[in-house]
């Protein structure tokens, strides 16, 4: 994959961008109710109604409203929220390194259990502890992240209230922050307190969303290796007397992830998205937490942000994948 190739795809984004802005754009005016009616007072006049409507430009024609919204994106202007009467770009700055850092902290987690789990499967192939394997990611499989979050908090936060159900650090620990990297942060500054409590919110959150991504991870990439065990290479390491763990992990297993991080590239998108309701369960302040907020309100200039914010992250996650498979596989190296 060249340089040339990867600025292809991405001024390949610059379309796809544009089409999601302008189906949110339509899609949320069309919808029944007013945003304006939605946040002023029981005692506001006509007069009023119309002066707000006036000030966030939704009296203007629907094109006229989409040309004007174009030019303040290529100003770099999200706009000012409705509900919240502060500016939408500084509001998504503040909420999505929150959001970041819980998917980054998810997909590791089922990075990790993902392949300790298929890299186990093989090992154990056609002995009982493949079944067992087989069947754990089975029920993983079938079992939404939602669920796993209502029932991390029933089980672990009521009836064993053993870990933290809610917010982000405990209330007993302060932490003047310079940003809403706190994890990264808490380490950076030797507040190693503030990381553990950070960590020990994470938890529950992060596994509730993990879990589906590793189930499916850990089945594409133990059938992608139980293929690559069946290669000639695969024989010429045994006649060298390699073990079966040193061949899976020296030999196989690279070639084995290529479909397996392709997969993984689409499922980390449904992760990212799988935030709105885990935030909201668990009350964790991110940016999936406060775009279910914006549509209870009716935040219009809100929601467009946080659906622009969460389409280019799917863009510039897929373009990183593309990367991760050229490193994998040499022979893309070269189209």
């Amino acid at each position: 994959m060249t340089i040339r190739h990867l600025l292809q795809r991405a001024l390949l984004a610059i379309p796809t961008l544009l089409g999601v802005i302008t189906i949110v754009f339509v899609l949320l005016r069309v919808v029944p109710g007013d945003p304006i009616a939605m946040m002023i007072g029981p005692g506001a006049t006509e007069d009023d109604i119309l002066r707000l409507r006036a000030h966030y430009g939704l009296d203007r024609t629907l094109p006229t409203q989409f040309l004007i919204y174009l030019g303040q994106l290529a100003s770099g202007d999200l706009g000012t929220s409705i509900s919240l009467r502060q500016n939408v770009g500084e509001l998504i700055l503040g909420r999505l390194p929150v959001t970041i850092e819980l998917t980054v902290f998810a997909m590791l987690l089922a990075v990790i259990s993902g392949i300790t789990l298929a890299v186990a499967g093989t090992i154990w192939r056609h002995h009982w502890p493949e079944a067992v394997i087989d069947s754990i990611i089975g029920i993983i499989v079938a079992i939404p992240d939602f669920l796993w979050a209502l029932s991390f908090v029933l089980i672990l936060g009521v009836v064993i209230p053993i870990m933290p159900i809610f917010g982000r650090l405990d209330l007993t620990v302060e932490f003047q922050a310079y940003s809403e990297f706190y994890l990264l942060e808490s380490l950076v500054r030797g507040r190693f307190d503030v990381t553990g409590s950070v960590i020990k919110h994470m938890i529950l959150p992060g596994t509730a969303l993990a879990l589906p991504l590793m189930a499916v991870g850990a089945r594409v990439l133990k059938s992608s290796l139980t293929v690559e065990m069946t290669q000639d290479y695969v024989a010429l390491a045994k006649t060298k007397g390699y073990g079966r763990l040193r061949i899976i992990l020296k030999e196989a297993l690279r070639n084995a992830l290529i479909p397996a991080v392709t997969l993984t590239g689409v499922q980390f998108t449904f992760l990212v998205g799988g935030t709105v309701l885990i935030e909201r369960i668990f009350g964790y302040p991110g940016l999936g937490n406060m775009a279910i907020d914006a549509v209870i309100n009716r935040d219009l200039p809100l929601i467009q942000g946080i659906v622009i914010t969460f389409a280019m992250l799917f863009i510039l996650i897929n373009l990183l994948i593309d990367i991760l498979n050229a490193f994998l596989n040499p022979r893309l190296r070269n189209d």
